[in-house]
């Protein structure tokens, strides 16, 4: 590897840019297309909960699964199969013919992701032996998936102003295309010459438990606790998560090290950055609806009106460093959690017709502060970490991101559902078969009402408008508690503690320091002994 020119591992580097675009925009490009979904394939309000997070709750429980499969065939032979089935799974997603059908090619994209995202870090450090370049290597690489999510909507919008919802799972095609001929020509393989077994009955284990609680969690929310599989699916996945952590701890070479969750610090950073997940990608499903069927706003209007919140979310993670060596990484940590709830919180009063500066404001404050919290837990989560677990912790931080998104959809989409079939008022004389329809959600209630008489069509819709936007206000006070909660929780967690960190960037550092603990046998690579992504003697301690 060190036979490469400097021109050689930066264009590898743009390939593997490329890779980590890709997932990350694939995550958030969909939510705008999320009423156009509702009319053409006429989903369910599960199944368009399912939509929505079948991608990230399959990448979540699979990344740790994938990186440690990594290991074992090789990065580049795994980052290229997995970038051949990402555009496979996204040809089934864009001609899918049916809701189910949409969802299967949904979780198949989150498979093919999670084979994705851990095979380019550890191929960034085969790229790049040299501290200096690598730490510039992974703040590009970290910029690079937070740039993706942030034009998401953005794409979205454009290609649905032109084209039908199909279009947004097309985009991949050519981009993956340039990705396999290069990445076949460009990037050196590696892999780890003593990885440990590949447990396959813990990858089972922990998506068993993943999907069964989360099931639960939307079946209950849109239905009750009435209905028998809710319980079970609940017992079922609880005990198959119980199964794994015990497994984990028994087994020579866990796929998840939880005994990283002894330390107060590691469990307060992992905990923060799932919880501010939830409230910004919940927050941002819902809204997406809520711009587009009450506001009326165009798709592409609709993706510039939340660009604010991922924007923000750039900043915040660049002035992650700064602010934590100003104010100390605790108080840092438990304001942007507040902020974030403040922000999330004022969603609680918004009405039809409020003006947009207060929702633009609400998403930028959201956004930079869950920038500085998801920057500033991982750095907490490697800082906490053993220098041989700092792979693990990792992976425990990158799933923490994907599961919160996930979950942030399943909680705030649920309780959304659940207010809004409850409440709707259908006007008399509706047919019972529309009226069940448009109880359904408002994409499917704006369908019903272009079929109906004009005097039954408005009464539905302002109806339909009403209640969500009351969903939405319950669903956004909701995160709001859960954020202050979870700030009170960082607060308490680390009193006391000390933070050690590389701080020679705000995400390279962090970033790095995964990557060359999880591959410290990588062959034709150094172990300088230094702190990760940063020359000797430059790593220093940001005070908690």
């Amino acid at each position: 590897m060190s036979s490469l020119t400097a021109r050689q591992r930066w264009t590898g580097l743009a390939v593997l840019v490329l890779a980590v675009t890709v997932v990350a925009l694939d995550a958030t490009v969909l939510s705008l297309a999320i009423p156009s979904i509702s009319e053409t394939l006429r989903p369910s309000g599960t199944q368009l909960l399912w939509i929505g997070d079948s991608y990230s709750f399959v990448l979540a429980g699979l990344l740790v699964s994938m990186g440690a499969l990594s290991d074992r065939i090789g990065r580049k032979r795994l980052l290229l199969a997995g970038s051949a089935a990402f555009g496979a799974a996204s040809l089934l997603a864009a001609y899918a013919p049916s809701a189910g059908w949409l969802i299967l090619a949904r979780a198949l994209l989150g498979v093919a992701g999670a084979t994705i995202m851990p095979s380019t870090l550890s191929l960034i450090r085969g790229l790049f032996p040299d501290d200096r370049e690598r730490a510039t290597a992974i703040g590009i690489w970290g910029a690079a998936a937070t740039a993706g999510a942030a034009l998401g909507p953005v794409v979205g919008g454009v290609l649905l102003e032109h084209f039908w919802w199909g279009s947004v799972f097309l985009l991949n095609i050519p981009v993956l295309l340039l990705l396999l001929g290069l990445g076949a020509w460009l990037l050196p393989e590696s892999r780890d010459p003593k990885p440990g077994r590949w447990d396959v009955l813990s990858v089972v284990l922990s998506m068993a438990g993943v999907i069964g609680v989360v099931y639960a969690i939307k079946e209950a929310a849109a239905h009750g606790v009435g209905r028998w599989d809710v319980p079970v699916a609940f017992v079922l996945g609880a005990t198959a998560l119980t199964v794994f952590v015990r497994r984990q701890l028994r087994l020579e070479t866990p796929l998840l090290d939880v005994r990283l969750f002894r330390d107060r610090r590691f469990t307060a950073a992992v905990s923060a950055s799932l919880i501010s997940l939830v409230g910004l990608s919940g927050v941002i499903f819902v809204v997406s609806q809520y711009l587009q069927l009450v506001r009326g706003y165009q798709p592409l209007q609709a993706g510039l009106a939340e660009l604010p919140a991922f924007a923000g979310s750039v900043v915040g993670g660049l002035l992650t460093a700064r602010v934590a060596r100003r104010f100390g990484a605790r108080t840092a940590l438990t304001a942007c959690l507040l902020a974030m709830g403040l922000g999330v919180g004022a969603l609680g009063w918004l009405e039809q017709d409020t003006t947009y500066l207060l929702l633009a404001a609400s998403f930028l404050l959201v956004g930079t502060a869950e920038g500085v919290v998801y920057t500033l837990g991982a750095d907490l989560v490697l800082g906490a970490a053993p220098a041989d677990k700092a792979g693990a912790a990792s992976a425990v931080s990158e799933t923490a991101y994907e599961l919160g998104t996930a979950l942030g959809i399943a909680l705030v989409g649920s309780v959304v559902g659940s207010i809004y079939a409850n409440g709707l008022a259908v006007p008399a004389g509706t047919d019972p078969a529309a009226a069940a329809r448009a109880g359904e959600s408002l994409g499917s209630a704006v369908e019903t009402a272009q079929g109906l008489p004009p005097e039954l069509a408005q009464p539905l819709l302002a109806s339909a408008k009403q209640v969500f936007v009351g969903g939405m206000n319950s669903a956004g006070l909701l995160a709001a508690a859960l954020l202050v909660g979870a700030s009170v929780m960082a607060w308490r967690l680390l009193r006391g503690l000390s933070a050690p960190t590389g701080a020679t960037g705000p995400v390279g550092s962090a970033a790095a320091a995964a990557t060359d603990a999880a591959d410290t046998d990588a062959p034709d690579v150094a172990d300088t002994g230094a702190a990760a992504g940063a020359p000797v003697g430059s790593a220093e301690q940001i005070r908690v």
